[in-house]
């Protein structure tokens, strides 16, 4: 009986915790991971707090080399090897190693595909000049962090206003960069209410970085094939460096000519068990699609979070197991320096569009006791179903200590809570880490007089 191969394209997050399972369950599997930059298993949430010198060394993102996976684990990973072309019906990805610049057949008789997602760049005048930064791999993050050591870089303009965008501006405040941060929105940080997202376009204020919001990117100037500066359909701003944090997208291009089925925002359509609509190909992580389990809809979010659950899920079904990914609810946190922001659930707008009514309440409290050295403010805004009292979703915005809390909204969604129910939580408390009622507890009551 030969040994069953396996073949992963992509060796990140979902990539490798697939191949990880898979090889756990069945230490006979030959298996491949084909990944076309220099590095496996690397921590890219990490990269702007790398950029902003807060982790010290490259390395510390790197969780395990290619190396440790052969050695220890007997995983065939292969860096610098890019997947151009998937011959389904004959089993097999075409490779090209990306060191000799030759291309060849690899079999395959599983094959998951963990490309990931690419970051978006507008197709507009200048934009292929240099010193023009997606932020994506690793890779990515070194080349940022090698052009700002140069020492000539002064004005950095951000283009877009989500995740990457805010983390990336206060990254480059603290290199000491003038970061100016342009949105066509009217608020930073589109997954919060308007309400909620004006507090935190609010702190990216305070924190030095000048704000034009409801401002579309038109053009991109350059000088002997480099950025100088960013044009929006308003002003025109000097730009020594560009950061585009305008979202991504699956990286699927490859997958769709397979004819591989694809879905929400062109990702990858799977099952529960990540399997796609092609026998014998799995797909996880930010290529894959998601189902939010609020909305009972297919769903894309590219989470790290989601990429290692997905991928933990699709290696044990590929290992001989049986595993399945039941959804998300969208949950996330990030920073602002000082600032702590947080969501989790359906949001109003998404609500809206579902023909769902709804109730909320944003209250503004504390993050610890009031008397308590070090306590900050926070706010927490809490969405429930019209009549059932049913939770819906939940936001948070504050100092620290604030965005984790969003783990009790999280859970009590998971969990299919009401607002009252959220009231009875026996939530631990001291001084130190909370008021006598925490404030997601305060917001659930507020909301359940509304009821």
């Amino acid at each position: 009986m030969s040994t069953e191969k396996l073949v992963v394209i992509g060796g990140d997050a979902a990539g490798m915790s697939a191949a990880s399972q898979a090889k756990r369950r069945r230490p006979g599997m030959e298996i491949v991971v084909f990944e076309r930059s220099p590095h496996t298993s690397f921590s890219a949430c990490g990269i702007p707090y790398f950029i902003g010198r807060v982790v010290t060394a490259e390395e510390k993102l790197i969780i395990r080399t290619p190396e440790k996976f052969r050695e220890q684990d007997g995983i065939d990973v292969r860096i610098l090897h890019e997947v151009q072309e998937i011959d389904a019906t004959g089993s097999r990805v075409r490779v090209r190693d990306l060191k000799s610049a030759r291309s060849s057949w690899e079999s395959y008789d599983r094959l998951l595909i963990a490309t990931g997602a690419v970051p978006l760049c507008p197709e507009l005048p200048g934009s292929g000049a240099a010193d023009i930064f997606g932020v994506s791999t690793l890779e990515s993050g070194l080349n940022i962090h090698r052009r700002l050591e140069r020492g000539d870089i002064k004005r950095a303009v951000i283009v877009g206003g989500g995740y990457i965008g805010l983390e990336m501006a206060e990254a480059l405040v603290m290199n000491g960069l003038e970061v100016c941060l342009i949105d066509r929105a009217a608020q930073v940080m589109g997954t919060l209410d308007q309400d909620m997202g004006a507090l935190v376009s609010r702190a990216v204020r305070d924190v030095g970085v000048t704000l034009y919001l409801e401002e579309t990117l038109t053009a991109f100037e350059t000088a002997a094939g480099k950025v100088t500066g960013v044009v929006t359909d308003k002003r025109s701003l000097p730009a020594d460096i560009v950061i585009l944090g305008l979202g991504v997208r699956p990286d699927t291009a490859f997958a769709a000519a397979a004819g591989i089925p694809l879905g929400e925002k062109g990702s990858i359509r799977v099952n529960e068990r990540m399997e796609t609509g092609t026998p014998g190909i799995w797909a996880a992580g930010d290529c894959a699609e998601s189902f939010h389990l609020m909305s009972r809809r297919p769903f894309y979010v590219a989470l790290g979070t989601v990429a290692n659950r997905q991928g933990r899920v699709a290696g044990i079904n590929l290992g001989g197991g049986y595993a399945t990914f039941s959804g998300v609810m969208g949950t996330a946190v990030t920073k602002i320096c000082q600032v702590e922001v947080a969501r989790t659930g359906l949001q109003e707008k998404e609500l809206r569009k579902l023909g769902i009514e709804f109730v909320s309440a944003v209250i503004k409290s504390r993050t610890k006791a009031g008397y308590y050295p070090g306590a900050g403010d926070i706010t927490v805004k809490i969405l429930a179903e019209k009549g059932s009292g049913r939770l819906l979703g939940g936001q948070i915005v504050g100092m620290e200590g604030s965005a984790k809390r969003i783990d009790t909204v999280a859970t009590a969604l998971h969990a299919g809570f009401t607002v009252e129910e959220m009231i009875n939580l026996d939530l631990g408390y001291a001084p130190p880490f909370s008021p006598v009622w925490d404030p997601v507890v305060i917001a659930a009551r507020a909301v359940a007089k509304m009821l």
